[in-house]
């Protein structure tokens, strides 16, 4: 991922409504919801979310697609578990044994945690 990219999407989500409706679609997940089903699960004017859902889609956050005259979107997950990637990718360089320590007292699931550096025996 490149730093532009990284950005644009902090960007993106640095709205509270943003926020709320990205991790709304997360909960659906491939199902997503159309704009209306949005803004009433989060109380919202539909030409609120829609403002909203218009610039998430611009950062690639969502994914849209036309079902008759709706839309449906869905939260654009690799992309955000490649924002994580990114954010980690140089953890604890040099020092592989705290990774081992992060990863065993995270919460987070494995597929968004940092690899594991390799060993000079793996390399």
């Amino acid at each position: 991922m490149e730093k532009q990219t990284a950005t644009q999407v902090f960007e993106s989500l640095s709205s509270g409504i943003r926020l709320d409706i990205y991790r709304l679609l997360v909960k659906r997940g491939l199902e997503g919801m159309v704009a209306g089903q949005i803004a009433t699960a989060l109380d919202l004017p539909p030409n609120n979310v829609s403002f909203h859902l218009k610039g998430m889609t611009h950062a690639g956050l969502v994914s849209v697609e036309q079902e008759g005259r709706y839309q449906r979107y869905r939260a654009n997950l690799p992309l955000m578990l490649e924002l994580i990637a990114y954010l980690t990718e140089e953890c604890c360089a040099g020092h592989p044994e705290q990774c081992a320590e992060i990863r065993a007292d995270s919460c987070c699931p494995e597929a968004v945690l940092p690899p594991l550096p390799k060993t000079e025996t793996e390399s």
